[in-house]
């Protein structure tokens, strides 16, 4: 079972793809398929993260029922809160039990790389088919210095600037500047406007590791250098860390309890002239049926983080990253299952119905009309194109999943920003929970 093609309807995601889906405006050369034979009887579960975009789950459903129609395989997808995967994937490898397919964040195959089979065949596939794969989908799909994956990429959610245009104007500016001094400088100016930014340092899935990730790498920080050794220790963390703690007094209140809906809702609500988020926001005002959000969104746009010293935006995306769990009695129908997902008839259906949210790791995807379809989008377009990743720039290991995990870089700069220690005292700190990460 190679192919897998059958046409089927997308009645139920249909009214919320926007423009017509473009399958075939993207490149696909001619390779030979995976030999996969999904077993006798195969059933799957899958379990991934909530939507944020009402198109993700319901074309992702439709497609899915698709791979239904066209094998006779039965899947059922659950969708757990983002604050909740984590916990759930760690039960889910550790018992051995639950689901045979685990669409989790980033560097998760890396933490359970050993619960987990290689997905190298359907990887090289699709890579070779659809033009190889971004930077960031190898750095977490891949085993750190070998060529066998263990996590199959399929797309990162951006966090670049989301703001109002008409506030950004109030406070002096035309567009975002990339100079770090400017940027703070126009946060002071939102907030006098009143329209102040807002920016996550809580234990907010994707808003917070974002945010401190900019922090730490506009300002030519990192937490390992790339033989693999700690390197928060430094003069530009330390300078981070002040920028933050200036950055905080410019900030709307209640950034510190915020969840991974809080700033949706406070730009939605009209509470805030910048931040940091996917095109969910966007999304929602540009598909609302309200008059008055449907003027928002044309008040809205998006644009790259001021890099400061970075050599590219000092942003990454949030990947969504598919393991393969060895307990699976159905391996050979989940890999089949993964690489219809994949594929352009259905990808790109998902691509464009959620407006570039899950932005391609696949370099052909590039020519989807989404990216041509709105100029407000583009900055997502090569979200996965980028330098930056979770534990740059050393190798991904389970420590950079363990890292992430227990929150040690956001926390380092949490407890700056509100006056809970100095800058030295928490570099010390991560310094020592980054140590006994990397040493398990």
């Amino acid at each position: 079972m190679t192919h897998l093609t059958r046409r089927a309807s997308l009645a139920a995601g249909a009214a919320l793809i926007s423009g017509p889906a473009s399958a075939q405006r993207i490149a696909a050369a001619n390779v030979t398929s995976p030999r996969l034979t999904p077993e006798n009887g195969a059933r799957l579960r899958i379990l991934r993260p909530a939507r944020f975009v009402e198109a993700d789950e319901v074309i992702f459903n439709a497609n899915t029922r698709k791979f239904t129609q066209a094998t006779g395989i039965e899947v059922r997808v659950d969708y757990v809160g983002w604050d909740d995967m984590p916990a759930q994937t760690a039960v889910t490898a550790n018992t051995g039990q639950g689901p045979d397919v685990v669409l989790g964040f980033g560097a998760d195959p890396h933490l359970f790389s050993d619960k987990v089979i290689e997905v190298t065949d359907i990887a090289e596939y699709l890579g070779a088919k659809y033009g190889g794969w971004y930077r960031l989908a190898e750095v977490y799909g891949k085993r750190f210095n070998s060529q066998s994956w263990i996590g199959l990429p399929m797309g990162g959610s951006g966090g670049p600037a989301l703001y109002r245009i008409s506030a950004i104007r109030a406070a002096g500016f035309q567009a975002i500047p990339n100079d770090l001094s400017e940027f703070l400088r126009l946060c002071e100016g939102l907030k006098r406007v009143g329209k102040p930014c807002g920016f996550a340092l809580s234990h907010a899935p994707g808003d917070a590791p974002g945010y401190a990730n900019f922090l730490l790498w506009a300002h030519g920080g990192r937490i390992l250098d790339e033989q693999g050794r700690i390197a928060l220790d430094s003069p530009a963390t330390l300078r981070a860390l002040d920028y933050s703690r200036a950055m905080q007094a410019t900030m709307i209140p209640g950034t510190m309890s915020w969840n991974g809906v809080s700033n949706n809702r406070a730009f939605i609500g009209g509470e805030l002239g910048l931040t940091q988020n996917g095109v969910s926001v966007y999304y929602a005002l540009k598909n609302s049926t309200d008059a008055e959000q449907r003027a928002t969104a044309e008040d809205t746009d998006h644009a790259e983080m001021a890099r400061g010293v970075a050599p590219a935006a000092p942003q990454t995306g949030l990947v969504l990253n598919a393991m393969i769990f060895r307990h699976s009695r159905f391996p050979q129908a989940a890999k089949a299952y993964l690489t219809f997902m994949m594929e352009a008839e259905q990808y790109d259906t998902w691509l464009t119905g959620c407006l570039g949210y899950w932005s391609q790791p696949l370099k052909a995807y590039a020519a989807s009309a989404v990216w041509q379809s709105d100029p407000k989008l583009r900055v997502f377009s090569e979200t996965l194109d980028t330098p930056f990743y979770e534990g740059y720039s050393g190798p991904i290991t389970a420590g950079t999943a363990a890292l992430s995990a227990n929150w040690v870089l956001v926390d380092m700069f949490a407890r700056v920003a509100t006056g809970q220690a100095s800058p030295q005292d928490a570099v010390r700190e991560a310094v020592r929970a980054a140590q006994r990460h990397y040493r398990r």
